[in-house]
């Protein structure tokens, strides 16, 4: 039976998955369930020849029976083309051979700088993060990388302590945008070409060429322009066709419920987030 609505989660999902292109060879390393299943549907819709380079276990291709709540469950290597070594991972982005990889972050600045190492300054921790595993060096050398954040909205009472996900700039750069205080990827002799998308529960973004300053390509239904704009610490660039993100087929989102029938995705989101149950475009 065809779904009858579909979440938040599940739009996400899809919307990363709109950022993997035929042939795309695309590696997603340390635990995620929104970039795994991504990958996973775009290789069985739109990007069937896809490369899916998945979790430290460095399976090719997994096929897995259902997604793990870890990257390194034996789950991923149960079936799939071969196994190569985690350490090949970054050998073959370094050589220009990995066309897409996904980033979470903590904190995300305008450039596409993503923290994932602290809250706070050096000198006065405040959170300890988990670290990058090995994403500062990869977001060197990776021909693009898509980011995404599923806390972008922040509450009144968050944005009156200023309390944002989405900085003007960030405690500590993890993962190397566009731009850092140490000069741009150009004046810094990075090989990649950074990041080119980013997708939030609030919309999708992608960054001016001339400036490598995030820019809103599309606004989820359930949300506003106004309402992203209050939620982001820095000025907010829009595109000039932005528009409404296109909502996921019903295949697409049955096509995630098979992929991932433990529900290991929502767990990245609030329970208010997930009670919002919106309609199908067609």
């Amino acid at each position: 039976m065809k779904p009858e609505f579909y979440t938040v989660d599940e739009l996400v999902i899809v919307c990363l998955a709109r950022t993997i292109k035929e042939n795309d060879v695309v590696f997603n390393g340390v635990a995620s369930a929104l970039p795994f299943t991504a990958m996973a549907l775009a290789k069985q819709t739109h990007a069937p020849n896809s490369v899916f380079l998945g979790g430290l276990q460095g399976a090719v291709n997994p096929r897995f029976p259902f997604l793990p709540p870890v990257s390194v469950d034996y789950t991923f290597s149960i079936e799939c083309d071969l196994t190569i070594p985690a350490e090949e991972i970054f050998n073959l982005a370094n050589s220009g051979n990995i066309d897409r990889i996904f980033f979470g972050g903590a904190q995300i600045d305008k450039y596409g700088n993503a923290n994932n190492s602290i809250i706070g300054d050096t000198t006065a921790v405040k959170v300890k993060l988990p670290g990058g595993a090995g994403a500062c060096s990869i977001s060197c050398v990776a021909k693009h990388f898509t980011l995404w954040n599923t806390r972008h909205f922040a509450s009144e009472s968050a944005r009156k302590r200023g309390n944002f996900t989405f900085m003007d700039k960030v405690d500590f750069i993890t993962t190397v945008g566009h731009k850092t205080p140490a000069g741009t990827r150009r004046e810094m002799n990075l090989k990649g070409g950074g990041p080119d998308a980013v997708v939030t529960d609030m919309g999708v973004f992608d960054f001016e060429e001339s400036s490598g300053v995030m820019r809103l390509c599309s606004v989820h239904s359930y949300t506003s322009l106004d309402m992203i704009k209050a939620c982001t610490a820095f000025d907010l660039l829009v595109s000039d066709n932005c528009h409404q993100t296109v909502p996921p087929s019903r295949d697409e989102v049955a096509l995630i419920r098979e992929i991932d029938p433990l529900n290991i995705r929502k767990r990245l989101f609030a329970a208010e987030q997930l009670a919002a149950q919106m309609k199908f475009g067609d």
